[in-house]
């Protein structure tokens, strides 16, 4: 689908529609603002890979649409999901995406593309199975996943990483908490554990590049977190 037609345009404003009150009730971590950083990302990715590489087919409409809907169906939002409305209440998460658009007019082809990609841009998904990741970039011909999850995955580093770590750690985290207790210092170990490794697994030359930036901020962060915390255990 031309992503200039004026199809396109109105199943895009549909779903960002769709995408803001699904998400609504979420925590600032992973709320619409989140998603539409994402897209931003995407599209700048996006940019940057066809000026790069003109002759690699890149579909648009599947970047832009993905990025948008990559969090609908989240496991770790699905409770306050499907108390969103009563239409999504039943739908499996591993459909939603497609049935939406569907339901706002997308072709079939390019419902079925989105939600394959949406359905595999997790980090967990990708440790899973990091083999089934390169094939569906590689060979099944999705490279736009290539795209999103290195969007998604910039998000989650640098500053607004940061922010959304502790942000995550203050809504969520009594959840997650293990015998260690509920404290900041977990957030700390999620960038050591996780955010930290991402710069090594994105995907695109340009992903690359911002990724080297933010992930420094990480360990700049991290290092003035140390130094302030290094006697601050207790003790007189």
């Amino acid at each position: 689908m031309d992503v200039t037609s004026d199809q396109f345009q109105t199943l895009y404003t549909a779903m960002a529609t769709f995408v803001n009150t699904c998400m609504s009730g979420h925590d600032p971590s992973h709320n619409p603002a989140h998603v539409h950083r994402v897209a931003t990302l995407a599209n700048t990715i996006l940019n940057a890979e066809q000026k790069a590489h003109p002759q690699k087919p890149l579909d648009a409409a599947v970047v832009k649409l993905a990025a948008l809907l990559h969090d609908i169906g989240d496991r770790k939002y699905l409770p306050t999901l499907s108390s969103t409305t009563s239409e999504t209440a039943d739908i499996n998460p591993k459909t939603m995406v497609q049935i939406a658009l569907l339901n706002n007019g997308a072709p079939p082809d390019l419902a079925v593309k989105v939600q394959t990609v949406v359905s595999h841009v997790s980090y967990t998904t990708e440790c899973k199975d990091p083999a089934l990741i390169r094939r569906l970039i590689e060979q099944d011909g999705y490279p736009e996943l290539a795209i999103v999850q290195d969007a998604d995955r910039l998000d989650a580093i640098g500053a607004i990483g940061i922010g959304r770590t502790f942000t995550f750690l203050g809504a969520q985290g009594k959840k997650f908490a293990g015998e260690g207790g509920w404290e900041m210092g977990n957030s700390i170990e999620h960038f050591v554990e996780k955010l930290e490794r991402l710069e090594g697994m994105m995907k695109t030359e340009s992903g690359r590049g911002m990724a080297r930036v933010r992930t420094e901020r990480l360990r700049v962060f991290r290092g003035w977190w140390e130094e302030e915390m290094e006697g601050a255990t207790g003790g007189v």
